[in-house]
Parts: structure tokens; sequence; C-alpha cells
């Protein structure tokens, strides 16, 4: 783990579940590099409390292979943190210091000059809400105990956003030929960072930031089954080991995917 002042992993092949406790409440993260593939995780991901009052979600996804989509990755969580560390803790600053911390970044990762790029999923939860930026397919779901879907993002992809439009079916997605094309990523001059409305979260709801490593191995409904209910370790345990099992077992009919794997969930205390 690099060490930081926020909870993060970035530049590593694999760690097992870690439950962080916060006073705002429990965070559990998973991250993994693709199996069967003699190649880093290119995956990064970070916690990052704001004052007392906040915390910052972070999944970045690496592209382009080789290191550069890891550099691309670390990067970007480092700058969020930097942009946190340094800012005087303001209920009312938070939008501000993510937006120009994902542009600060989209800068940094051009200025590398070997084309490297990443998906990019943040949430901040302030005062019982919670709000997510993104850019790519990397994304955020946040649903209740009875599973119902409260807040979804929308993949930067033509498959993503073909689904938005109603012209395919969640099912059909998951097995088109082109799920793997995106359309917007941090280290294009083009990138466009997609804020969405504050959401209210009730105490026993759960939200989950993860990478597409998720959503294409897993159904939305799969997704909140799994960790509607429960203790959060067992769920999330319970959710990473299906996923990996459909990555390292195709079979027909069922999504399969093969790729690095990030998760984080999280449930906000009852207070």
């Amino acid at each position: 783990m690099t060490t930081c002042s926020a909870t993060c992993f970035m530049e590593e092949d694999s760690i097992g579940l870690v439950e962080n406790q916060f006073p705002l409440g429990t965070a559990v993260v998973y991250t993994a590099a693709c199996p069967g593939e003699e190649r880093t995780n290119e995956d990064a991901l970070a916690l990052i409390p704001y004052g007392d009052e906040a915390l910052i979600f972070v999944v970045a996804d690496g592209m382009g292979g080789a290191r550069s989509g890891q550099k691309a990755s670390a990067l970007i969580v480092k700058e969020l943190i930097s942009a946190a560390k340094s800012a005087t803790p303001d209920s009312n600053a938070l939008r501000g210091v993510i937006l120009n911390a994902m542009e600060e970044a989209n800068q940094k990762v051009r200025a590398l000059g070997v084309g490297a790029a990443a998906t990019l999923a943040v949430v901040q939860y302030q005062a019982r809400r919670m709000r997510a930026y993104h850019a790519g397919d990397a994304g955020a779901l946040l649903f209740g105990q009875r599973g119902k879907l409260k807040f979804e993002t929308v993949s930067h992809s033509p498959v993503g956003l073909g689904v938005e439009a109603g012209f395919l079916g969640s099912t059909e997605a998951m097995h088109h030929e082109e799920r793997h094309l995106v359309t917007n990523v941090v280290g294009s001059p083009e990138m466009m960072i997609e804020m969405g409305p504050h959401r209210k979260m009730a105490t026993c709801d759960t939200l989950v930031v993860a990478s597409d490593g998720l959503f294409d191995n897993l159904h939305v409904e799969e997704i909140i089954a799994a960790l509607r209910t429960g203790p959060l370790r067992e769920s999330v345990d319970r959710l990473v080991q299906e996923t990996r099992r459909r990555m390292e077992n195709p079979a027909e009919g069922v999504p399969s995917k093969p790729d690095d794997l990030t998760v984080i969930a999280f449930r906000r205390s009852a207070g």
C-alpha cells in the first residue's frame, strides 16, 4: 500500500478485503489484477476524509497497457488526495475541490506523453447525501436494503449510452461485442466530467463505486442482491468471489470478461 494520508491502494497487484471504519460509516474495499494474466493491476482506489464531515471515494481504472495505465490511475488518485489535503474543509467547497482535481489530473496524465488514460469514478458523501462524478465506464450505484435502485451512473460508451436511450436491453448490452469501447477518459483533451445529483442515503443504504471489472461481469440486479443486506465485509466477499468465478469460468449465456477488479462498498453510520 502506498503511504498517504488517506486510505489508498495504487500500483498494487492485489489486496484482500480491507474494512475501514470512519465516524461517518463503514467501507470495505478490494482490488486485484486480472486473473490468468501476467501483468500488473492498473486500477487504483482511495478513501479520502475531507475534514470530519465528508468522505471522498475514488476508483481509477488505468488503460493503455504496459505500465502507462497503472501510472495514470495512480497519478489521478494522488491528485485527488493532494487536493483534499490542501483544501480548507468547507461543506460548500467540496464540489469545486473534486472538479478541479479531476481537471488537474487530466492535464497531468496528458503530460505523461505516452498515451496514458484512465476511466474514473469519484463519489462524495457529505451530510447524509452522496454525489457522483465520473468519466468513462468506472461507475457508482446506490440502493436500499429492500433492493430499490436509487442512483446509477451511465457508462460513457456506445453500449452504455444505447442502454440509457432504450436502444439496448441490459442483457443484450452485457454480451455486446463493443462493450469494451469507451468514449470519455481522463487523459483526453476532450475529457468530460459528468456530475450526478445529490442523493440522500438512508441508514441501511449501500453505495458501490467500482471499475468495469465488476459491471461487465455482474448485472446490476445481481450486485444489489449480493450487497443489500448482511454484514458488509461478508457481502463484498461473496460479490468478489462470484465476479472472479465468472471471469475465470466462462459459461454460455453468462457474462464473462476477465479484467482488473476494484470495488468500494460503503454504508453510513446510524447517527
